[in-house]
């Protein structure tokens, strides 16, 4: 099994990508209410803020600040993959890990945001992303996003977004 490394920074915003185990279905918008209880469910138990996520039919993509001093993201999103799942109908769930019962990918992507530019590009890729997969011809008409939340905001400047992360080149 691979080595994966991560990088831990307490306080540090990430970029994450959450996927299905089957890439076809349409599981994420179908139980949409499920995966927004589950959420909620984690913010209060494990706080974070949500600066920006998309929820498209097989994966999704979000950005989340960790509190001062938590480094814990990897908590947090197993949390809200166990309690999505659990929250589905028994038809949807196969053998798998515990937790995730054949509904997620046991992976993800995972990116420390370094610095305001970063965090702006990684904003407009979350927001854009239904456009790109051809769900619709414009952001504003995919209705799981923060995208809405955002265009009534001029800049992320706006938002007070300020970060600067120095962890070193890659």
């Amino acid at each position: 099994m691979p080595n994966y490394r991560r990088l831990y920074v307490p306080g540090g915003i990430y970029f994450f990508t959450l996927t299905l185990r089957d890439r076809r279905a349409d599981t994420l918008v179908d139980h949409f209410g499920a995966l927004l209880e589950s959420w909620q469910e984690v913010v209060k138990s494990w706080p974070f803020e949500t600066i920006a996520t998309v929820v498209l039919p097989d994966h999704l993509h979000t950005v989340l600040r960790l509190p001062e001093g938590d480094d814990r993201y990897p908590t947090r999103l197993r949390l809200i993959k166990q309690g999505f799942t659990r929250r589905l109908p028994e038809s949807l769930k196969t053998k798998g890990r515990k937790g995730e019962r054949g509904v997620w990918q046991q992976r993800y992507w995972e990116h420390v945001v370094r610095n305001d530019k970063d965090l702006e590009s990684h904003v407009n890729y979350i927001h854009f992303n239904p456009v790109k997969h051809g769900y619709v011809a414009d952001v504003d008409e995919w209705p799981f996003s923060t995208w809405h939340r955002y265009k009534t905001h001029s800049d992320i400047d706006s938002l007070g977004l300020t970060i600067d992360i120095n962890v070193g080149e890659r």
